[in-house]
């Protein structure tokens, strides 16, 4: 059976480029982060509504990636980021992301801690608040009494400490 592992965090702490070498590393597929794509393509400043359609795609895709997914499904994000993203900006979160991070369940998450440097790019909004976010998915992940390790270090450090979180996980009656 596949496992699906969620790899989640602050802005700038390198999910995606973790997502696709944790794939290659482990020869399966992964589900990339749609909400990139998806606000990328708007003509127009995203609205909540547009939170909603991204976490609905999200789950889409991945339903779709997990056929071809051989042990696991890496996961870039997940529905907690769409909740924590829907809370700091609209102070409201749908009421169907909260069913879904209820029911669309995760074999494991990867919290990614905020020891990278931060990186610019135009869709990520708040540099002064990694840690401040770091704390709020942890205690996300803790009141969903969800299974996570948090990954830290750099670098191929940090892809091997993911792999060495992943293969410890799986190993001790977790599979």
């Amino acid at each position: 059976m596949v496992k699906k592992i969620a790899i989640t965090g602050p802005e700038s702490t390198g999910k995606s480029i973790l997502t696709k070498k944790l794939a290659e590393h482990f020869q399966t597929v992964y589900v990339p982060e749609f909400a990139r794509v998806y606000i990328d393509s708007l003509s127009r400043p995203y609205n909540q509504d547009d939170i909603l359609h991204v976490a609905e795609y999200q789950l889409i895709n991945e339903r779709k990636a997990i056929v071809n997914a051989n042990r696991f499904l890496f996961c870039d994000t997940e529905l907690i980021v769409t909740k924590i993203w829907s809370l700091h900006k609209y102070n409201d979160c749908h009421p169907w992301i909260l069913e879904q991070i209820e029911k669309n369940r995760y074999d494991l998450f990867l919290l990614c801690d905020v020891d990278l440097p931060w990186e610019y790019d135009v869709q990520r909004e708040h540099p002064h608040l990694r840690k401040y976010f770091f704390d709020w998915y942890k205690n996300e992940l803790e009141i969903y009494g969800f299974p996570y390790k948090v990954v830290s270090g750099q670098g191929i450090q940090r892809i091997q400490n993911a792999t060495d979180l992943i293969n410890d996980f799986f190993s001790t009656g977790n599979d």
